[in-house]
């Protein structure tokens, strides 16, 4: 058993406490990852607000994380100790429908237990002052230690940078993937990106990879432009300023409307507007946003009966364990930014002040 420090959510609403954790060793067919880096995102930020579903507490969150394997347990054959790694919340066991089927990308083996805040085997790897404390979305990276199932793990590049690559775990694979794999933006298309936080400058980032010739930003947050023209957006606007709907000035502004739009904001108004922005005909909208729980989306039929697409992408539709290793040579070799993403580097005793500056849109 290793004892080390993890910032644990005791309850839902309440900052996260730096605590002593014991963290057991690997059972079989899972990986004990030293954390070197971790990011913040407004994935673990919703569960700790209370409106998730599926949250259970006393909990360690995090998802985007880079580390060494420290241990395995018996069976794991496609990593070692010392071996330099991502944890992934969507697996890839490679043997269920899902993963057979090219088409998706949502491995289901472990999909229940995950959910339950526990390894595949039904019990927990934390625990903290006597109490069991509960898994992540089938990673924890905020702890110094987490154990994550053999097929949640992906093996990098060994001289990649864990505090820069820790965020293709989540926010920026999703985005880069949401635009080459979801939509699969053509070259010359017009573009709509909704939001402008990480998630949609990654959007941007795939927009502009797949040749778009025009990509339009928009978020109320003027702030964020300028950092939204460095990833590729050719112009932007805000919502507010003018009495029309957004959705209504994009047609405009495009002579019909976009080719491809993206909601990363996770707001279901928004996510119709962006509907709505596309063009009639061949229009595809992606929503790559988290919505909360029990909201619904909608539009008038007539939107879809006019030739327009609505989809959804989850981590950007990369099948994670052939993939995320892929994207760490990608970014080694400049194809994409990764750094540019990271815009405040804090030490893990600070980590509510990194839930702060997220919130506050820095």
């Amino acid at each position: 058993v290793i004892k080390c420090k993890a910032a644990v959510a005791w309850e839902a609403g309440k900052p996260l406490s730096i605590e002593e954790v014991e963290v057991a060793p690997p059972k079989a067919h899972e990986v004990r990852i030293k954390i070197v880096a971790t990011a913040v995102c407004h994935t673990d930020a919703y569960t700790l607000s209370g409106a998730d579903p599926e949250g259970c507490f006393p909990v360690i969150l995090g998802h985007e994380g880079a580390g060494i394997v420290e241990s395995v347990g018996e069976g794991v054959t496609k990593v070692k100790k010392g071996d330099t790694v991502i944890p992934l919340y969507i697996p890839q066991c490679g043997e269920c429908k899902f993963c057979k089927n090219p088409k998706t990308n949502l491995c289901q083996k472990i999909r229940i237990t995950q959910g339950k805040g526990v390894m595949p085997d039904g019990t927990s790897r934390f625990t903290c002052k006597g109490k069991q404390i509960y898994h992540f979305m089938g990673t924890s990276t905020f702890s110094e230690y987490t154990v994550v199932a053999d097929i949640s793990v992906a093996k990098i590049d060994a001289a990649a940078p864990l505090d820069k690559v820790c965020l293709l775990g989540c926010g920026i694979s999703t985005g880069y993937g949401a635009a080459v794999n979801t939509a699969k933006v053509e070259p010359g298309s017009t573009c709509a990106v909704f939001g402008l936080g990480g998630v949609g400058l990654a959007v941007i980032m795939g927009c502009k990879i797949a040749g778009a010739s025009r990509i339009i930003g928009i978020d109320i947050n003027k702030d964020k432009y300028a950092k939204a023209k460095e990833f590729g957006a050719t112009e932007c606007i805000s919502p507010q300023d003018s009495k029309k709907p957004i959705q209504e000035v994009l047609v405009e502004m495009t002579d019909g409307g976009v080719d491809y739009s993206f909601e990363c904001i996770g707001n279901v108004g928004v996510m119709r507007a962006a509907l709505e922005a596309c063009h009639k005909g061949w229009g595809v909208s992606v929503i790559v946003g988290v919505a909360a729980s029990g909201q619904e989306i909608s539009t008038r039929p007539f939107q879809l009966v006019t030739g327009r697409t609505w989809k959804g992408t989850a981590f950007g539709g990369w099948k994670s364990v052939d993939n995320v290793p892929k994207l760490v040579t990608e970014y080694m070799s400049k194809k994409i930014k990764v750094d540019e993403f990271v815009t405040h580097t804090l030490p893990f005793d600070k980590i509510n002040e990194a839930f702060e500056l997220m919130h506050s849109g820095k």
